[in-house]
């Protein structure tokens, strides 16, 4: 039997990077740029505080159900995974789960994740998880492995966090005062503000909402609009410049297809409503905050396509966010085409990027773009990178090879981690790998010249400077 290194390249110098042009690319102008993180779902407060882990499982495992999934499809019991099991023993669980995990993405961050952070080569099983959460866990109470620490570490420039509108970012202003290496800002998401499903929870969200905001009650939909414009004004002024949004879909309808005093006022006294009047109590919402912010020079996200919730059992059980979401199969292309000329055609319309959930749809969101590109600046209107189920290899690839093919990958923002914990950022160097093995095949088959600097400078584009210079994030910003 022929013997061989069992690490063999897996995890080398030169991971992911299959010829010579795509070291070159990787090594001498992606490697070392910063990371201008824009979305993530990170706890701001655990950056302020410069948060210090007990142990890994507490930065590694909780709050991640993409490892969930995974320990529940092994056959593992959910004690171990979100319930009463010690730290300890919900490790030795994962570290049993990954040997599993080939070919699945979990194994190529888990290890990246180890050697990046904790310098640990060897791969993680249940025959070293003692000794690798004891070596963890004692290195986690250094100092240089606290939350603030951790992300210089990856060479974090910008940071932004998901923050509700009632959100008083008590923790953004603080932490701008600290002068760390790196700045975070809030991304205002206003999801509560249309979901509008529950009346009993939409009501409870809207006085909480406008004692916020106005001092009282919000008694009809002028109210509502006159509130989010207040909290909007409240983020701008603490540095924010970027909403995000997470949809099944966008919604399109004529503005006399209902009432919408009416649908408000039957909110406000606990009615229900049917799906349709929903949707257009979500569109008439979105359209108005759109607009806004338009006038604050701001960027919107909008993640579009996640089926949320469909295991009503465990739903029950554990809540929303714990591993029971899909991929949807949601009609995208017409609504979301009359949503955008809805606000392009009185020139509202923001720098917008725009994420699927269904790979389906990448030809669909890489032409739409070209729809509303407008002359104004470079990339106004932007084909979001792999999100979610498609945050790996192939479905990076496949997301950049669509806009190359239809329309400007040299215009693109690239890579953010929509992450929870503090040890995925490596993610941004896995991107960037396959980012520049993408294009050194190219070259390799005689599709792209070797023009080096010309494609390194597209490369850093990618990387950090399309980025940086999209989003207006400055500490200049902050007026408080």
């Amino acid at each position: 039997m022929q013997t061989f290194d069992t690490q063999h390249k897996f995890l080398s110098e030169d991971f992911l990077l299959q010829n010579n042009y795509a070291q070159i690319l990787f090594h001498e102008y992606a490697k070392d740029l910063p990371i201008i993180d824009y979305h993530n779902h990170l706890p701001p407060s655990e950056i302020n505080s410069n948060k210090i882990f007990d142990n890994i499982s507490k930065i590694w495992l909780a709050g991640d159900h993409y490892k969930w999934r995974a320990m529940r499809t092994l056959g593992i019991p959910e004690k171990f995974i979100t319930g009463e099991a010690s730290d300890q023993d919900k490790f030795r669980k994962w570290s049993e789960t990954v040997p599993f995990t080939l070919r699945n993405p979990l194994y190529h961050w888990t290890h990246l994740e180890l050697k990046r952070y904790f310098g640990i080569e060897e791969l993680l099983t249940a025959d070293n998880a003692d000794r690798i959460f004891n070596q963890t866990s004692e290195m986690l109470q250094d100092p240089e492995f606290s939350t603030c620490s951790l992300l210089e570490k990856m060479n974090v420039e910008v940071v932004c966090t998901t923050d509700e509108p009632t959100d008083l970012l008590t923790n953004h202003t603080e932490f701008s005062k600290k002068g760390r290496g790196f700045g975070m800002y809030a991304a205002f998401r206003p999801d509560k503000s249309f979901a509008v499903e529950n009346p009993t929870t939409y009501q409870a969200y809207l006085t909480k909402l406008g004692e916020l905001a106005i001092g009282k009650e919000i008694s009809n939909f002028e109210e509502l609009i006159q509130a989010l414009q207040d909290r909007i004004n409240y983020f701008h002024d603490r540095g924010c410049r970027i909403s995000d949004h997470g949809l099944e879909q966008l919604y399109f309808f004529d503005e006399d297809t209902f009432n919408i005093d009416s649908l408000f006022a039957d909110l406000r006294s606990g009615k229900s409503l049917s799906k349709e009047m929903i949707q257009f109590f979500k569109f008439k919402v979105l359209k108005e905050l759109s607009k806004m912010y338009h006038s604050k020079g701001w960027a919107q996200q909008f993640h579009l396509g996640a089926l949320r919730n469909t295991n009503e059992r465990m739903l029950q059980t554990l809540g929303p966010d714990t591993g029971f979401d899909s991929i949807g199969d949601f009609d995208q292309a017409v609504a979301l085409a009359k949503y955008l000329n809805a606000l392009d055609s009185t020139d509202q319309l923001c720098r917008t990027v725009l994420y699927n959930l269904n790979p389906r749809d990448n030809e669909v969101f890489a032409t739409m773009i070209g729809n509303f590109n407008d002359g104004s600046i470079k990339g106004k209107i932007q084909f979001g990178s792999g999100w979610w189920y498609l945050d790996q290899k192939d479905g990076m690839e496949r997301q950049m090879n669509t806009l190359s093919n239809m329309g400007l990958i040299t215009c693109f923002i690239g890579m953010l981690t929509d992450s929870r914990s503090f040890l995925s950022f490596p993610r941004h160097e896995y991107f960037r790998r396959i980012l520049c093995n993408l294009f050194a095949k190219d070259v390799e088959n005689g599709e792209l010249p070797w023009d080096e600097a010309w494609l390194g400078k597209i490369i850093q584009d990618i990387c950090y400077y399309n980025a940086k210079n999209y989003f207006d994030f400055s500490p200049n910003n902050i007026k408080f």
